[in-house]
């Protein structure tokens, strides 16, 4: 019993850890999903931030640029010609602080000052000579340190002639780029290598800070772009991470819980069994039965051994109760009669020869035990006796009994096994007419050592002799008790005194070695 306990409370430790492991697999699995999926969002954010900023841009130079494309005409005009056009164009265009017209490299008329005579490419080289269509300075004229765009529309391949709008950037930017917190902390308008920050009049490159992180995106339509400086998307997303701890946690339970209940048959015993059988884990096993009197081996008692790859070496006496339990020990016997009629052709061809295979009580309900040997074990013409062993852990019902006449009419022995420690009484020499009675090895091992046992001992045995009963001593470990039970007219003695079991398929070569020993 202890040992069927410690074997069952391996499989619901296994349980356990499984459940365990599972639970920590989806605890940290969830919370990485979280975690990911939150980075992604984030990162998505900012994304469709500067994806917006720079759509609002596109938008606000798309007219400016459609205005100055109108005005290229009036290049070349004298000033006090056209000076209240571009004043009337002015007024239409609220984020334009000025509008300067070029020819042949002079800017010789602008909306605000009227008419002058400055070199356009001494002034703004980027713009004349390095062919830039936007650049970011600072005004010197209007509002003297406040930061200006200024757009520069060509009138001709010489880039010497055209219209320059100087905008209000610091509106707009202060408009369109306001960070959205937490992911964007500071946002960034970038043209020809310098930068105008949100909230930050001074035109100077921008850089991140220590614990932040850029993102920029390019216009597609017009020469500048849009940075974002931020926290980590990484150090954002791990610090949602708590909140979502709970929801992780409930998911981890549940799936722990879930895992439990699954394995309970994967995990139990009884299932192992079922899986053992069809896996051929089992073994099947032999004792031999040696006679008392001459030392020659009468027969073999079938033993089944269980090697799960899983939990190692398991004892039959805690599988055989368990698989009794689980209606399981009907396949288990089934698959002994397929072993031995498989191994029968290297049996002894000899009636005398007894082969014995235990069988549950349970096995005889509705002749099945009858119906398992007319199936398995007759085709194969068998020459040896075949003696069904009765284990004593379930008491025979009377209905079952008649199977036990009906064995003897098909010329089955019958052997009750462990007699007188399970539950058995006198009643059962009577109605079931036993051949043989195994006197279990508690008996046995008590001979010369327990008094009360050894009186048992011998009560079975003279008890047996009188109903002319035959005897079979069980777990003969030492000479004094082969010699004792000879001396008391068992018949059979069965121990590891003469040998161990063995894998059924090692037993005619024990044989052969047993006979030329005798032989000596």
């Amino acid at each position: 019993m202890q040992m069927s306990q410690e074997v069952l409370g391996q499989f619901r430790r296994k349980r356990l850890l499984i459940a365990v492991v599972v639970s920590a697999l989806v605890l940290i699995l969830t919370l990485a999903f979280r975690f990911m999926e939150e980075k992604g969002r984030i990162e998505q954010q900012s994304r469709t931030f500067a994806d917006n900023a720079i759509q609002r841009f596109d938008r606000l130079f798309s007219p400016l640029d459609v205005a100055a494309s109108n005005t290229l005409g009036l290049v070349g005009l004298p000033c006090e010609q056209v000076r209240f056009p571009l004043i009337e164009k002015l007024a239409s265009l609220q984020t334009v602080r000025s509008i300067v017209l070029v020819d042949n490299d002079s800017m010789y008329c602008s909306s605000i000052f009227g008419a002058g005579d400055r070199q356009f490419s001494a002034i703004y080289p980027e713009l004349a000579i390095n062919n830039q269509r936007m650049m970011l300075s600072t005004d010197q004229y209007l509002l003297k340190g406040s930061p200006i765009l200024l757009l520069w529309t060509p009138h001709d391949n010489a880039n010497r002639s055209g219209i320059l709008q100087t905008i209000n950037i610091e509106m707009m930017s202060n408009y369109l780029l306001e960070p959205t917190l937490p992911w964007v902390e500071r946002a960034v308008f970038n043209v020809g290598g310098k930068s105008l920050e949100y909230g930050n009049p001074m035109i100077e490159e921008a850089f991140p800070s220590d614990d932040e992180v850029s993102y920029e995106k390019a216009s597609l339509r017009y020469p500048f772009t849009i940075t974002l400086f931020g926290p980590s998307p990484s150090r954002l997303a791990l610090s949602t991470l708590p909140s979502q701890l709970p929801l992780a946690l409930l998911l981890s339970l549940l799936m722990a819980y879930i895992v439990w209940l699954a394995t309970a048959n994967r995990m139990s015993l009884s299932w192992q069994i079922s899986y053992g059988i069809t896996a051929r884990e089992f073994m099947v096993y032999c004792q031999p039965l040696i006679n008392s009197k001459t030392g020659d081996c009468n027969g073999i008692e079938l033993l089944l051994r269980w090697h799960n790859p899983r939990q190692g070496w398991i004892p039959p006496d805690v599988f055989i109760p368990l698989a009794e339990r689980q209606n399981l020990i009907a396949p288990l016997t089934r698959f002994v009669l397929r072993e031995v009629v498989r191994q029968l052709p290297q049996m002894p061809a000899c009636p005398s020869f007894h082969i014995a295979i235990n069988v549950a009580a349970s096995h005889f309900h509705n002749r099945e035990i009858i119906d398992d040997l007319q199936r398995l074990w007759w085709p194969a013409n068998p020459v040896p006796q075949l003696v069904v062993e009765l284990t004593e852990r379930d008491s025979l019902p009377e209905v079952d009994q008649r199977v036990v006449t009906h064995l003897h009419k098909i010329g089955v022995k019958l052997a009750i096994d462990d007699f007188g420690t399970g539950h058995s009484s006198l009643s059962y020499l009577k109605t079931l007419s036993p051949d043989v009675l195994k006197i279990d090895k508690v008996f046995t091992a008590s001979i010369g050592t327990d008094a009360i046992n050894a009186t048992v001992t011998d009560m079975v045995i003279s008890l047996a002799q009188r109903l002319n009963i035959g005897l079979v001593a069980e777990g003969v470990e030492t000479a004094e008790q082969a010699v004792y039970l000879r001396e008391k007219g068992v018949d059979v003695l069965q121990g590891y005194f003469y040998a161990r079991p063995m894998p059924l398929s090692d037993f005619p070569k024990w044989l052969s070695e047993h006979k030329l020993t005798l032989a000596i």
